[in-house]
């Protein structure tokens, strides 16, 4: 056999594997053993060195209380540096590091690495001493407070700075295309520096005051209604009512075709007014037709209205028909102060008289021709044209008649509501009105045009125009009237439902301009008004009067009344 011998390469490995060994535990220990005050970073506080363990590109390191862990962890200061126009490619600038004399705390700027002892500190703030806002004027073109800043402006109140926030050039920073994002928010230029002096943001409105969106949800309303309503008084016995409106009227929208009417769309969609009302009564008769437009030719101030009438009323000495048309303007000067002028022609015929040989009655017996033009001024701060608890109502009118007559007329009404006392929830309200009325014409005016009174709406306690001058038995009127009323309502009822009033009323009607004594009339009373919502507006009135002067031609009618109902 033959024996076998191990080679010197076998035998001898292990020696430079242990000189690699050794090598490698050399340059791990190297760091440890190094002394302190040859570390560039290194502090004379013993307490601040116990910690700092390595050097490397970190410029500090905490080591595990346990010193044999091998776990460091470390803690890099920020870096500044600036971008080189060429791109990002370029290294940062060497880390700056503190004094050797001052520990690393005492410092909130790093010092360079290259100059430690070059630190200098930043000078202290010092606080402003003005005892005002100081004012900073800006260069001229700045976009007022309020409006839209163009691209490329600056908001108002901060100056247009040269550089950006940084401090570096905004010239020296490389343009960057946008992305998905950017393209979605700022277009496809994408986003710079918003403070380099130029912008590819949209426009930026600032305002000068909180603002907040404002969401609006609309529904078409019911512009068109046929209503239908009746009325008891004791002025014009019993009446019925008929009536078409329509308040959003086009008189130019022609229909083409029956499918226009079936849709709804012919002569409708330019908010004028047309109206179709019939009323037929006992005593009393009324058809009239009338359009309104708010805005003359579409956008002028000005409204216009055309109307014509047919009027027929049964009076105890006669029998009156009129028919004719009005022609008017309207223009408001403010939201209570409005002014308006007419034309009005109409056809009067009286027949039928009671009795004859009455000459004021003779004179006008059969058919007259009577033009007029008018004007008027209204002043109305009313809160409710029904049920009004404050405000005025003011109105002076004057009338030029033509035709078979021809004379003056000039009118003033004036009614005052003062609000005494109501409830905290605003309900109750207890209300004094005083109400006036003056008018006078011309000696030209016929009977048909003179002023009577006596009825629930001029004078309670008399007869429907039983308060006025008479002629042989007939009631010929007068060329002047005065009228007051003072009344005082108050609630009975915790609704309101129910309301109670007091009043006198007192005035008269003269032939002449003249006020006499025996001719006066003074009638105070009482009365109540119910408000049914579902009846309409307009309260249901009972009123009791007692004349306590009078002239001895005149009729007395303890009882008044009027309702109405409106669906």
């Amino acid at each position: 056999m033959t024996e076998s011998k191990r080679t010197p390469r076998s035998r001898y490995w292990i020696v430079p594997f242990g000189a690699v060994l050794f090598a490698a535990g050399c340059n791990q220990l190297a760091p440890g053993i190094a002394p302190i005050s040859e570390f560039p970073l290194a502090s004379t506080n013993e307490a601040e060195d116990d910690e700092f363990t390595s050097e490397s590109r970190f410029l500090d390191i905490d080591a595990d209380a346990d010193e044999g862990s091998g776990r460091y962890v470390a803690r890099q200061f920020p870096q500044n540096y600036a971008p080189q126009a060429g791109g990002f490619n370029n290294l940062p600038a060497p880390v700056q590091a503190p004094s050797p004399n001052q520990p690393p705390s005492a410092y909130q700027v790093q010092p360079g690495l290259q100059n430690p002892n070059g630190y200098q500190p930043p000078p202290t703030y010092q606080p402003p001493t003005y005892q005002s806002v100081p004012q900073t004027s800006y260069p001229s073109g700045q976009p007022s407070t309020g409006t839209f800043i163009p691209p490329g402006g600056v908001p108002v109140g901060q100056p247009q700075p040269e550089f950006s926030a940084s401090g570096i050039d905004s010239s020296a920073v490389p343009f960057y295309p946008g992305g998905p994002i950017a393209d979605s928010i700022y277009g496809s230029q994408g986003a710079i520096d918003p403070y380099s002096g130029a912008s590819t943001a949209p426009p930026v409105f600032v305002p000068n005051t909180r603002m907040a969106d404002l969401e609006l949800t609309g529904v078409p309303a019911r512009t068109g209604r046929i209503m239908f309503g009746g009325a008891v008084n004791s002025d014009a016995g019993v009446t019925g009512q008929v009536t078409i409106d329509e308040r959003n009227f086009d008189i130019t929208r022609w229909p083409t075709s029956f499918q226009d009417f079936a849709n709804g769309t012919a002569f409708r969609g330019a908010g004028q007014t047309f109206r179709v009302e019939a009323v037929p009564g006992s005593l009393f008769k009324r058809y009239t037709i009338s359009f309104a437009d708010p805005n003359l030719l579409g956008y002028l101030p000005v409204s216009l209205g055309v109307s014509g009438f047919l009027y027929d009323r049964r009076f105890q000495d006669f029998d009156e028909e009129r028919l004719g048309g009005r022609v008017s303007f309207g223009y408001r000067v403010t939201p209570d102060l409005s002014l308006s002028a007419g034309v009005t022609g109409q056809n009067v015929r009286i027949h039928r008289p009671r009795v004859l040989g009455v000459a004021p009655l003779d004179d006008v017996l059969g058919d007259n021709e009577l033009y007029s033009g008018e004007f008027r001024l209204t002043h109305d701060t009313r809160d409710s044209p029904f049920q009004p608890s404050e405000g005025h109502f003011f109105e002076f009118g004057y009338e030029r008649a033509f035709g078979d007559f021809d004379y003056n007329r000039f009118e003033v009404e004036n009614r005052n509501y003062m609000l005494v006392a109501q409830r905290a929830d605003g309900s109750g309200k207890q209300t004094i009105t005083l109400g006036t009325r003056l008018g006078f014409s011309g000696e030209d005016t016929p009977l048909f045009e003179n002023y009577f009174a006596g009825g629930y709406s001029t004078l309670r306690g008399f007869d429907f125009r039983a308060a006025s001058p008479m002629v042989g038995g007939v009631q010929v009127g007068g060329r002047f009237q005065w009228l007051n009323s003072l009344e005082y309502m108050f609630p009975i009822t915790a609704d309101d439902a129910f309301r109670g009033v007091a009043f006198v009323d007192f005035g008269t009607v003269e032939r002449d301009i003249e006020i006499k004594k025996d001719n006066f009339r003074v009638a105070p009373g009482v009365g109540l008004r119910i408000a049914i919502p579902m009846l309409g507006p307009a309260p249901l009135a009972f009123d009791f009067a007692y004349p306590i002067t009078q002239a001895d031609t005149d009729e007395r009618r303890v009882f008044s009344f009027y309702m109405s109902a409106v669906r």
